[in-house]
Order: C-alpha cells, then structure tokens, then sequence
C-alpha cells in the first residue's frame, strides 16, 4: 500500500543544507562535482527518508532494498545521504572528501565506504550491475521461497537506481537495459537526472533521442517529472512516480527527473562549470544566501535537524523492521531446509561432496578444455543450488549450459523451458553488460556465478572486468577459443595479447589449464576462493597429461612440477594447449643427455601468492637456462625466464587455417622448444 508523501519545513530545511554540504565539500578540496549533488538534494533524500527500504544499524541487512548511484561522479549525493541517515560518517569525512586515506574518496567504492553498495564512476557500470542485482534477488527468492506471493515474501526487495545523461549514453546501459525489459525486472527502478549538461556543455551536441521512448521501447514502464517553474525538483511528482513504481507488477521502471545542475547558484546553475568544478567561494557564498543559510558558515548542519531527521527514519525503519523480522522468522520456521541452506550461503561455506564432485580424466585421454569445463559445472552445480550462469549467445561453444537448470526467464516468455527462477542465464550478444551483470548478482554474496565469451571479446567486457577486480567479486568469467588453436576462423577470432592484457588487472585470476584434469582443478580453486577468476579454454582437443591429485594440488598453487629429471640443466614451462609441447620436448632432450624440468604454470597470480620457498623449489634460481612456451605475446614471460631465458610465443596477429598448421607456421613446435633449450643453455 502507497503512502502519501509527508513534506514540510524540516524537509526543506534539510535539503537546503544537503545543497550547501555539496558546495562547501568540492570547494574546500578544490575539485569535484558539485552540480548533480545539489541539483539531486530533493530526489536522494526523498528516497532515502520515505521510499528506500534500509537500516543504517544493519547496513547489510538481508531485507534491505539496493541503491545505486550510477553517477558515480556525483558521490557527494550519496555520501550526505550516509552522513545524514547515520551510516558513519560524519562532517570531517565529508571535509576529507577526496584526500588521502578518506571514507569518502572521489567515486563510491564498495567495500571501502558502509552503504556503498558496488563501486560506481565509469560511467554506465552502475546502471548495468542493478541490472543484475535485480537479477539476483529474483533468483535468491527462487532458492528460498518460491512459492510466496508477489510481494510477500522476506526475500522480496528493490533496486533504486540514480543514472546521468553520461550513463545513457554510454552504450553498456542499453544492453543491460534492453535485457532488464526482456526479464520483466519490476524490482529495477532507474532515475535519470536530465540535467541537459555534460563537461563539453549542453548535450544536445551529442545526445538527442527521445530516451523515454527509447525505454518504453525496450518495455519499462516510464514516467517523466518535470521541474518546477524555478529549476528546482519537483518533488511532489517525483514521489507520485516512485510510489508508481513501487507498484508496478511485471516491468521494471525509468523515471525521467528534469533537473537543472547546480541549482541555485546564480550564474553556475545549468552550466558545465558547476558539473565538474568548484563553484568558487563568491558564488558558494551567495548560494548560502539564497538559500537562507549563513555565507561565512561551512559544513554546517544543525544537530537538531539531523537528529529530527534520523528519529522520522527511524520510526519508519523501526515499522519496516517487525513486519519483516516476523516474515522472516516465520519463514525459517515453516523452511527448516532452505533456512540451513541460506545460513551455508551467509557463512561462504561449501556444501557437504564438494571436493569429490569434480570429473576426473584418464592419462591419455583426449578432451578440450571448454568441455571439460562444461563438465566440472554440471558435476558441481548438484551440489550447489547456488551455481548458476550463461554465456553471451554462445552457450553451445563455451559449454556453459547446467542440464535441467531450465532459463532464467520471467513468466510468460515463450521459451519453453522458462522458469522466473532458472540457472540458465541467456545474455544475447551483450558482453559489456553481462560482465557488469554478473557483478551485480555476486555482490550479494550468496550465490556464485559465471558467464561465458569467446576470449578475444574479452576485450568487450574489460570495464566490467576490471569493476570485478577492483571489488573483487566472486565472478569467473568462462573464455573459450583461447589461441590461434581456434583455427580456421582467423586472426579476428585468435587472441594474442589478451592474456597479458588480462593478467595486467590487478586482482583478477587468470587460469589456462592444460588438460581436463587441470581444468576440473581450476573450477574447484575457483569455487573455493571468493575472487574474480578468467578461465581460459580451449577449443581443441587437448591429451590429458597429469592425474587428477597431482593437478588439485597444483593448480591451486599456481604452478608446479609435472616431470623432472633429479638435476635440471633447463626449465620448461608453459601453460595450456602449450604443456604437451614441452613435454615432448623434455622426453627428446633426455634421449640426448640434455635433462630438463616440466613446470605447468596455469595461473600465475595464485604462483606469486605463494611462499618464496615454494617458488624457488619450482623454478629453481640456480637454473638460469629457461624457456617459457605460450601461444600468446610474450612480453610478461621474461620476468620468469630471466635474463638466461627465452620465450616462445607470437607477438604478431594469427591467420586463417588449420590449428595444426598454424602452430608450425608460426614456430611454437617441440623442435623450436628444443632448440630455445639448447640456445638458453649456451648463453
């Protein structure tokens, strides 16, 4: 049931001060962005005093409802919401805005500032991870209690969102918003600030279609209030829209709020200026005055204002609560089961078989490492309710598909094994977004998630990629086709650089694995840990090479020893497709007399986690003659080859050929292993 919108002169008084928090805090730093916070003060108080459901007390309560400021530039609007509603921080953070060691640094980072719900600033990112918060609450709710009525149910929540005019220009939002039609996300509810002004000025130099249009199209309901007759918000139709939203049953919602940045300052309102700069100290003082604040005053804001405000919250929290906390209790009463499931969730564990779950291949077999994969996550996903993923329209290539897990896919849809709650994730041809996506799903921590490309579009998804680092989110991105063994598709399929470009996020996990066994290995390092994780795969049949106990243990370290002879004189190592080469290579020169040590290296950032001693029992300093052997650029090897060393690899573009052919063409062959050997030797 809505509720009718309470507004008096506390309100206004308190949004007041939020405009002027927002000025005092760019200027004193000297650099910011003032505009949107001011221009937004109504809108985000709005929300978080009579329509966003949250807790300050319990910043990560279960039945909290999500906001996300994809505007991330503007982080001062969510900062004084934090600040005002009683999250932590205080006056002298919002003074420490931007500076060194500060709670409240230049864009929101989660995990680093309570009530930061993902990290936001590349702009788009924000938008396209609630696309998969929503996502993810209607899966929960699908583990959890599935057969409530809409609404009912302690699992239900929503997704507030606060977007500019950047992040719907930006091409990521209109594929995760086009898929948040396509899901009927009614938990999803955008805010677009049309504040007409970007850093080069008016947008209408680069931005003119009708976006509202644009999103009934994409099938969301859509809204529009404009602004009162002097600029300011109006906030009476703004809250008829959210109340509107909050009722709507089978879209989500977009919002069209018209603003007028920087709002009221006299000459810097509706300017580039007032976006991303300060204001000056003339023109924030005579905003004071306009406003009826004091000029000389900063960081000024009544305790009795805000402890009027944080009591009306509270009571409104405090009703929320007992509603909530009875659901929930009486839930776990009556779901004994799925209660015990949700406790092993919150608590990171895995379930009772997890480490037996996993496939295992014989010596001598022959499978590539994308089915071997596809295997590992069927195997595991009977154990892990919590398991689900897709792949951006290539599902048959990336062997992403859990058997029986029917599409996730909202009542209605025409697919035949729809389910609202399937673990089939379908992305289309949407790589940016499914990244962003995958994140939003694995910020809530309970279920684990995976979403599958061809390595070289990797490339596409990098902003996400790099968002999934930075917060580490337990995502694993599944990329297949992972070389010029691909074949006959050609250079504009066969990645070369990416796996360098990859390995240099700092944060994120990269694992070739050489064989099945490697790759099932990789999967349970994977699902153990709580990190992003790129899996790298084959498209080729590769030989199984090691067992399935030499590779559990192995893999999880990053790198280790598959064949020796007692005294090496070289070094071998590889990863990959790559493995078997110098395998063969280390077989050849032992019938010369020529002895030489095996290293499979599939992750190198779990090898450098490592202790020192174990490093150096792998790769053993008093060895300086080395070969490293990847089917990929070069240029990151020779901090493990050495100055002795030498790296077999290709640091030009593939072709269009058999993989058989294109190996020998480009030089990555045990004859050419050999002789990097001997020549490392010698130097």
């Amino acid at each position: 049931m809505s509720r009718a919108l309470s507004w008096d002169t506390t309100d206004d008084d308190a949004v007041r001060h939020l405009r002027a928090l927002a000025m005092d805090a760019v200027q004193k730093v000297g650099n910011g962005h003032p505009g949107t916070a001011m221009s937004l003060a109504p809108a985000s108080y709005l929300l978080f005093s009579q329509c966003l459901r949250h807790d300050p007390s319990d910043p990560n309560w279960l039945g909290r409802d999500r906001f996300v400021l994809s505007a991330g530039h503007s982080s001062l609007t969510l900062y004084s919401q934090l600040f005002l509603c009683g999250y932590g921080l205080t006056l002298e953070d919002l003074r420490a805005f931007r500076t060194w060691g500060s709670r409240t640094p230049g864009h929101p980072e989660h995990g680093h500032t309570t009530g930061v719900e993902t990290t936001t600033g590349p702009l788009g990112q924000g938008l396209a991870t609630a696309v998969g918060m929503a996502m993810a609450a209607r899966f929960e709710r699908g583990l959890f209690d599935p057969d409530a009525e809409p609404g009912q149910s302690p699992f239900d929540h929503r997704v507030w969102v606060i977007a500019s005019d950047g992040d719907l220009e930006e091409g990521i939002t209109s594929e995760a918003s086009s898929l948040a039609g396509t899901q009927g996300l009614n938990n999803l509810i955008v805010m677009w600030d049309d504040n007409h002004i970007s850093i080069e000025g008016d947008t209408a130099v680069a931005f003119t279609e009708n976006v509202v249009d644009r999103y009934a199209a994409y099938h969301w309901a859509t809204h529009e209030v404009e602004k009162n007759a002097d600029g300011s918000v109006n906030v009476a139709q703004l809250y008829h829209a959210m109340q509107a939203a909050m009722a709507e049953k089978s879209r989500p919602t977009f919002i069209k709020v018209r603003t007028t940045i920087g709002w009221p300052a006299p000459k810097a309102q509706n300017t580039a200026k007032s976006h991303g700069s300060a204001l000056g100290a003339d023109e924030v003082a005579a905003t004071k005055v306009l406003l009826g604040l004091d000029p000389g005053a900063s960081f000024a804001f009544p305790a009795e204002l805000i402890s009027t405000v944080q009591k009306r919250l509270s009571a409104r929290i405090a009703s929320e609560r007992v509603t909530w906390d009875a659901e929930y209790e009486s839930w776990r009463s009556t779901h004994p089961d799925r209660a015990l499931l949700l406790d092993r969730l919150r608590a990171g564990e895995l379930p009772t078989g997890f480490d037996s779950a996993f496939p295992s291949y014989e010596i001598g077999s022959s499978v590539s490492t994308r089915k071997a994969s596809g295997e590992a996550i069927n195997a595991v996903a009977k154990l892990m309710p919590e398991l689900w993923g897709g792949s951006a329209d290539l599902a048959e290539s990336n062997n992403t598909t859990i058997e029986g897990g029917k599409s996730f896919l909202p009542i209605g849809s025409k697919s035949p094994d729809a389910s609202p709650y399937g673990r089939i994730l379908h992305f289309g041809i949407r790589e940016h977004a499914m990244g962003a996506i995958l994140n939003g799903i694995s910020l809530d921590r309970l279920t684990r998630v995976f979403g599958g490309t061809f390595m070289v579009f990797s490339d596409y998804m990098r902003g996400a990629v790099r968002l999934a680092a930075l917060m580490q989110t337990a995502v694993t991105f599944v990329w297949t086709h992972d070389s010029i063994g691909l074949g006959e598709d050609g250079p504009t399929h066969q990645p070369v650089e990416h796996l360098w470009s990859l390995r240099a996020i700092p944060g994120l996990s990269v694992v070739r694995p050489a064989d099945a066994n490697e790759t099932a290995a990789a999967w349970h390092a994977t699902l153990s840990t709580h990190r992003p994780v790129g899996l790298i795969l084959t498209r080729q049949n590769l030989p199984t090479l090691v067992t399935t106990e030499a590779a559990r243990t192995g893999v999880a370290r990053g790198a280790y020893i598959i064949a020796d002879h007692g005294s090496p004189s070289v070094l071998l190592m590889a990863t990959g497709s790559e493995v078997q080469l110098v395998l063969d290579a280390h077989v050849q020169l032992a019938a010369e007399g020529i002895f030489s040590r095996v290293i499979s290296m599939p992750c190198l950032e779990w090898f450098d986690e490592q202790e020192q001693a174990y490093r150096d029992s792998v790769l053993l300093p008093t060895v300086r003659a080395r070969v490293a052997v990847e089917a990929g650029a070069t240029l990151g090897w020779w901090r493990y080859v050495g100055d002795h060393g030498k790296v077999i690899g290709i640091d030009h573009f593939g072709a269009s050929a058999d993989q058989s052919v294109l190996f020998h063409e480009f030089g990555i062959t045990t004859e050419a292993i050999i002789a990097a050997a001997k020549t490392s030797m010698g130097a």
